[in-house]
């Protein structure tokens, strides 16, 4: 589903039984995290109104002038697993996962991504930018001449209280810091709602398509494939 904005191995967790949080306790993760996550992403803790975003769920979208967002929809249960923000030729591919109260998730999902990428045969380099450590991932990929080139995709993680936001950065953005800046503004945008719900860690929060909205078809192919359960299984290819 896209429409358009005018302005796997994985470890079986069970969820802690004392998940929820008081009101003092998700305060003071906000304002630990909010430490950490100077320039974004935000915890819903943090805002004071939804006015004005794109409501999708567990996450809050600002809108952009040439933005289109898009829907990636799980075929086997129809549930959506990811929104990826198409803008300028680039894409951002956005999945939020739960997390524990007490550590991050990213350190290990980036091993776990670089391992993924190893077996399919393509490369990882750790970098540092504007989130922190990030991935840039090549792998090998056929070109429309025959020959043999690579798919880049710059990964990016921010672990927030009790959540863990993911971005993949495809196209141009993956690799020039210029293109990516206008997906980079919109990523620090992100709105997290995590919901008060226990959850095991890594497991999806849950999308849906924002009200009163039309759709159009998808286009023909993503420029990303299809996200698997876990961040740590994800194809680029």
């Amino acid at each position: 589903m896209v429409f358009g904005l005018g302005r796997k191995a994985k470890k079986e967790q069970t969820a802690e039984p004392d998940d929820s949080l008081t009101a003092a306790e998700a305060s003071a993760d906000a304002a630990t995290a909010t430490g950490i996550r100077a320039n974004g992403p935000l915890d819903e803790s943090e805002i004071t109104s939804r006015d004005g975003y794109v409501d999708l769920g567990a996450l809050l979208i600002t809108p952009s002038e040439g933005l289109q967002l898009r829907l990636e929809v799980e075929e086997a249960t129809q549930r959506v697993v990811a929104v990826t923000l198409d803008l300028n030729g680039s894409s951002l591919q956005l999945q939020a996962f739960a997390a524990p109260k007490t550590e991050g998730l990213w350190d290990e999902i980036r091993e776990q991504i670089g391992q993924s990428v190893g077996a399919q045969g393509g490369q990882v380099e750790e970098i540092d930018g504007s989130f922190g450590t990030e991935l840039v991932a090549k792998l090998p990929a056929g070109l429309p001449d025959g020959s043999q080139g690579y798919r880049v995709a710059r990964f990016v993680g921010v672990d927030g209280p009790r959540w863990f936001l993911r971005g993949v950065l495809g196209g141009p953005a993956a690799l020039e810091r210029e293109a990516a800046e206008p997906l980079e503004a919109l990523f620090r945008q992100v709105v997290v709602i995590r919901g008060g719900s226990p959850m095991p860690p890594r497991d999806l929060l849950q999308l849906r398509l924002p009200k009163d909205t039309a759709t159009t078809p998808p286009p023909p192919a993503p420029s990303l494939g299809e996200p698997e359960r876990g961040p740590e299984t994800t194809q680029i290819g």
